[in-house]
């Protein structure tokens, strides 16, 4: 009963959407009180019935109930509990279950919290968070039904993916489409504000902590995404431009782009058309990235494949919402008025040419990830991997980086080129001592010492916001600022030395024979099988020494699984204040010797360190907008 009790409640879900647009296009179109008055309580309940329906296909995966399709062909009932967990979502249509609960669940939340939108405008918002859901809704029950039942139900599962089997599975996906979802609410909140003729201050002061927060969770996904990609596939690199990577990084430019220019729209009242227009190019980057996880058209590690005819499905919501947004944006933005002017020189001038800087490098990525796949359809197989994605997008973003050394150094309104040159004066001092003792003491190429160098300069500008100011009395979404561009340079310096100075030896060893890389001497002293849940390996002891120091012990593994049948690469790694040494067991040979490949990566942890510094700044900013925005609704209470 538990899956026709989850597919009751999707239905419900979906009916309760439907209700929900046309509640709010009567309560619009007629500007009647009852329509209006339902929207809010429709779209909580349908966000719980939503999240019902999600919470039953869990249960079923936990149970391992093999009457159901999608637990068979996605499951194992040996496989460990977290695995069973995850995997509900692991797969096509729990994925797409779990994106649009995510989605009513905000939509839930918009109708609660939101209390500072006219009526109208949040009535269009929430209509417009309605037909999106009602899209997808649509998909999971006539393409997708991830309740559909098997008869007879079969003896046990074909198991989940083993590269899945990582509790990666639990974290990345999740943060990833609250991520996505936290985009499509800003990009109701921009229809309802075009629908009614209200784009101003107050609809960014509503919109802004949401692509904030879309922008907090995408930055964690794509970095823990990113770390799990590096350990688990054995290949020793943290980002290769894989088309489906590229699919979580296009959001997080635009929603980058686009939470500086609501920033400007809810503090200064400018750039009002800019970030409408952000909006919905933000809300098309993530159903583009949608299409090409779900359509099956790619191959990859996290895409899943299917039959085309649901790509076809995806494509068509993808042309209504992007074709539709984009003719209301065309139909009413003569009726956006201009906002508030500025100069060229000024802090909203620098927010400008670094949203011109993020869109650049959006378009590239965007044409190398589009452009293999419309020759394909041509029938011309030709790749665009890292050498294109890195020459071309590689000076826009050391460009970029600039402009964020400069941007918040930079006063509103107006600035003096004097005056401003003056406050660079330590970050260009750094920039330019770094790049000279690199040149002399470790010449990297010429990326990397722009990436090093330029990685010192916006580090010293990220905190001069702070000189002068008690720290204590400093607003926390200053500190936010602070910590986000910190992060950037961090993670920028963690590229530029993994890209210079990473050391690489591929080798076939005999037992006890050493091998160096980079600083280290490894030793491979046995090979012994192991047994683990439900997996078996081979696992290499590895005695690593640097100079006189304790020996490292590393156990990497090759891994078998029998459902399915499948073998992985365990990665075994050993992480230090300057970087890590990484390994990988590979096959024998006949000659009785083993493959290895070891690396030795300096800093190469500061990637995914300077990542999780972007996410708590922006953390400190959210929060310390909320608190700003309590205080302010308080004083006006008792005023």
């Amino acid at each position: 009963m538990t899956a026709e009790f989850g597919l009751a409640a999707l239905w419900l879900a979906a009916a309760l959407a439907a209700l929900q647009l046309a509640m709010a296009a009567l309560g619009l179109l007629r500007g009647q009180a009852a329509p209006i008055a339902a929207v809010r309580p429709i779209a909580i309940v349908q966000g719980a019935l939503a999240a019902l329906a999600m919470a039953a296909l869990i249960a079923l995966f936990l149970a391992s109930d093999m009457s159901v399709k999608l637990v068979v062909e996605n499951s194992h009932s040996a496989k460990p509990w977290i695995y069973k967990f995850a995997g509900a979502w692991g797969n096509h249509e729990g994925s797409m279950l779990l994106w649009v609960t995510i989605l009513g669940l905000a939509g839930g939340a918009v109708a609660i919290l939101e209390r500072r939108l006219p009526a109208a405008t949040l009535i269009a918002t929430l209509g417009a968070q309605a037909g999106i859901a009602l899209g997808f809704y649509a998909f999971l029950l006539f393409a997708s039904n991830p309740f559909a039942r098997l008869s007879p139900a079969a003896r046990d599962g074909l198991g989940l993916n083993p590269l899945l089997q990582d509790p990666g599975l639990a974290f990345h996906p999740p943060t990833l489409y609250i991520g996505y979802v936290g985009i499509s609410v800003a990009f109701s909140f921009a229809v309802g504000a075009l629908v009614t003729r209200d784009v101003g201050p107050a609809f960014a002061k509503a919109m802004r902590p949401w692509v904030l927060g879309a922008w907090i969770f995408l930055t964690l996904g794509i970095t823990a995404g990113s770390y799990w990609a590096y350990y688990e596939l054995g290949w020793g690199g943290w980002w290769f431009w894989d088309p489906v990577e590229n699919a979580s990084l296009m959001p997080w430019l635009a929603a980058t782009a686009l939470l500086h220019s609501v920033t400007v729209l809810a503090t200064r009242d400018g750039l009002r058309a800019w970030t409408v227009m952000l909006a919905v190019v933000a809300f098309s980057m993530s159903m583009i990235g949608t299409f090409l996880v779900r359509s099956g058209i790619l191959t990859s590690v996290h895409a899943f494949a299917v039959d085309p005819e649901r790509g076809a499905f995806i494509l068509a919501l993808l042309v209504i919402y992007i074709g539709g947004a984009l003719a209301l944006f065309a139909a009413r933005i003569g009726t956006v008025r201009a906002g508030t002017t500025f100069e060229l020189v000024s802090r909203e001038g620098g927010l400008v040419l670094n949203n011109l800087l993020l869109s650049v490098i959006l378009g590239i990525v965007l044409i190398g990830t589009l452009y293999p796949l419309v020759a394909a359809g041509f029938g011309v197989q030709l790749s665009v991997g890292p050498p294109f994605f890195n020459k071309a997008a590689g000076p826009i973003a050391l460009a970029l980086v600039m402009a964020m050394a400069v941007g918040p150094l930079l006063r509103w309104r107006r600035d003096d080129a004097g005056a401003l040159l003056d406050r660079l004066i330590w970050p260009i001092a750094a920039t330019g001592f770094t790049g000279a003792a690199l040149i002399v003491l470790a010449p990297p190429g010429l990326l990397p010492l722009f990436g090093l160098s330029l990685a010192a300069g916006l580090a010293v500008a990220s905190v001069l916001p702070l000189i002068g100011r008690n720290p204590w009395r400093t607003p926390l979404f200053i500190w936010g600022m602070v910590v986000a561009h910190l992060g950037i340079a961090v993670s920028l310096a963690g590229m530029a030395c993994d890209s210079a100075y990473t050391a690489e030896t591929l080798v076939a060893a005999r037992i006890a024979e050493p091998v160096r890389v980079g600083p280290y001497v490894v030793r491979l002293d046995g090979i012994k099988p192991v047994v683990g849940d439900n997996w078996s390996a081979l696992e290499a002891r590895l005695s690593a020494r640097r100079g006189d120091d304790a020996a490292i012990v590393l156990r990497p593994q090759s891994r078998y699984f029998s459902d399915p049948v499948t073998t992985t690469s365990e990665s075994a790694i050993a992480t230090r204040w300057d970087g890590q040494l990484y390994t990988v067991l590979g096959q024998s040979d006949a000659q009785g010797r083993w493959q290895l490949r070891l690396w030795w990566k300096p800093f190469v942890t500061l990637i995914w360190l300077g990542g999780a510094l972007i996410a708590l700044g922006g953390a400190l900013s959210l929060v310390g907008r909320w608190r700003r925005e309590r205080r302010a609704a308080v004083r006006e209470a008792l005023a």
